[in-house]
């Protein structure tokens, strides 16, 4: 588990150095820096959703996965999770809560969540999950220096998301080929779309991104389904 635990680490120091750095920084040039990460958040998710070989799939997955999430409450749950901190941690410091569900978010979508977590768990290899590392540290500096000490606090839930997965590897490698995984990636992707539409502001209304995380989980389910279904058609047939 020395991946999982090298990206926790990670979290924390670049939010700690963030934090820190945050307080030297005036409140126009954080604005404009949000502003630049909510592009970079952009390009990032664009780049990989161009990807997907299978766009029906994505489609399938984004909207069973919203359906899903949005019966669970997943958001609503950061929500708590994030005001809880604040209240006990962040003090009156309007970003907290903001900071650690936009971090949150951008550690656990993605396919080096994922695949580096299976790989940790099967293999014990560290190698994803210690390039993630590096990726995520950075990360957390540029965020907790416009929102603040909630992006460190977003190690934990990382952490758990990162965790559960490595532990289930057995049962779940066998479901993950390199289309179902190519997929996967694509749809969080279009999640990462979705977080950067929120940090630029745009829209009307915000997107409860955190409810559409089991979207990243429909490929597994999707192709199989499909497989079967298409086998009993010809047997029908």
């Amino acid at each position: 588990m020395l991946g999982i635990w090298s990206n926790f680490g990670a979290v924390i120091v670049g939010g700690i150095l963030g934090t820190l750095l945050r307080g030297g920084i005036p409140e126009k040039y954080r604005l404009i820096v949000n502003q630049g990460l909510g592009l970079c958040v952009l390009l990032i998710g664009v780049s990989g959703a161009i990807a997907t070989e299978h766009t029906i799939v994505v489609i399938v997955s984004v909207v069973a996965g919203a359906f899903l999430g949005e019966r669970l409450g997943i958001e609503r749950g950061l929500d708590k999770m994030g005001a809880f901190a604040q209240r006990k941690l962040g003090g009156g410091d309007e970003g907290f809560a903001t900071g650690f569900v936009n971090a949150t978010l951008l550690f656990c979508v993605g396919a080096m969540a994922v695949v580096g977590s299976l790989n940790a768990g099967l293999a014990d290899d560290p190698d994803t999950l210690l390039a993630k590392s590096a990726l995520d540290g950075v990360s957390a500096v540029i965020f907790a220096s416009s929102f603040g000490p909630g992006v460190i606090f977003a190690a934990i839930p990382m952490t758990l998301y990162q965790g559960g997965i490595a532990l289930l590897a057995g049962v779940l490698r066998p479901l993950l080929t390199d289309t179902i995984i190519a997929e996967m990636s694509a749809t969080g992707s279009v999640l990462i779309i979705g977080l950067a539409v929120n940090m630029l502001g745009l829209g009307k209304d915000r997107i409860r991104v955190a409810n559409m995380l089991p979207a990243m989980f429909i490929p597994c389910l999707y192709f199989p389904l499909a497989d079967w279904i298409a086998g009993v058609i010809r047997a029908i047939g």
